[in-house]
């Protein structure tokens, strides 16, 4: 019998729409690639939009309810929610990665991309089971779907998808999630505090595993890759990419600041 592709177990995440499921079938989809039960093959296309449960009501981001900068239970919920959304949209970005791009690369690439995809689903489930434990769950407010979004536009090429998704938005988290942590410390709650602490810490490799193969690329293409950076981000990204930036924790992961500098001049 044929050994299961790994674009198949990529495409088996991608179609999970329960979060539970999605979660079990990512580790499921890194522990058979990490004890060779899978063959590096590409034989599924992964489908434009992955499975979602039917709650979160997924909004336009203007028209996202404001979370408010209070300490009160409430605005911690919403803002716990926010990030469980965020991680949750991040195992498809990671999978869809390889199912879409993975043989345009070596067999390292998924090496990296399935242990960020697993690294997500954790994230999830930390952030899902400390809104159980504040008497919320996933699902109970709305969410947006701009991260999708980004996966859209860059669903043609893998350069545009590395520049924009570990390289502009997970390294935003980069330069954002140190201060939630300090936020979550003043109001007396340390269990979300370490829990941020341990994914921020996670998404410097995240980020550094972008940088990585946007260089494998643009290197193996004969190309400068600080300018098509900055193409790839003027033509692809819809947002700003402005300061404060955590230039420590990026250079950590490798990205330097001559990429971003100059779209924030």
């Amino acid at each position: 019998m044929d050994m299961k592709s790994l674009g198949a177990a990529c495409v088996d995440v991608l179609q999970c729409s329960d979060p539970l499921a999605k979660v079990m079938a990512a580790r499921k989809a890194a522990r058979d690639w990490r004890l060779g039960r899978l063959a590096h093959r590409f034989d599924v296309a992964p489908p434009d939009r992955p499975g979602r449960p039917e709650r979160p009501e997924l909004l336009p981001p203007n028209r996202m309810p404001k979370r408010g900068k209070g300490g009160s239970e409430r605005a911690r919920i919403a803002m716990i929610h926010a990030l469980a959304h965020i991680e949750f949209v991040a195992i498809d970005l990671a999978f869809d990665l390889v199912a879409r791009f993975g043989d345009a690369f070596p067999p390292e690439f998924a090496d990296d991309w399935l242990r960020v995809g697993a690294d997500e689903a954790m994230h999830y489930a930390l952030l899902a089971r400390r809104l159980a434990e504040l008497g919320s769950a996933y699902g109970a407010l709305p969410a947006h779907d701009g991260l999708w979004e980004a996966a859209i536009e860059t669903a043609h090429d893998p350069a545009a998808r590395l520049a924009i998704v570990p390289m502009v938005l997970e390294a935003r988290a980069l330069d954002i999630t140190p201060e939630t942590i300090v936020r979550f410390r003043r109001f007396d709650d340390e269990r979300t505090a370490r829990m941020l602490q341990r994914i921020v810490d996670d998404e410097i490799r995240h980020v550094a595993a972008g940088t990585k193969w946007f260089l494998w690329s643009t290197n193996r293409a004969g190309a400068n890759p600080q300018k098509i950076y900055q193409k790839l981000v003027r033509r692809h990204f819809r947002g700003a990419v402005k300061p404060p930036f955590n230039d420590s924790a990026r250079s950590q992961a490798g990205l330097t600041r001559d990429f971003y500098g100059p779209l924030a001049d």
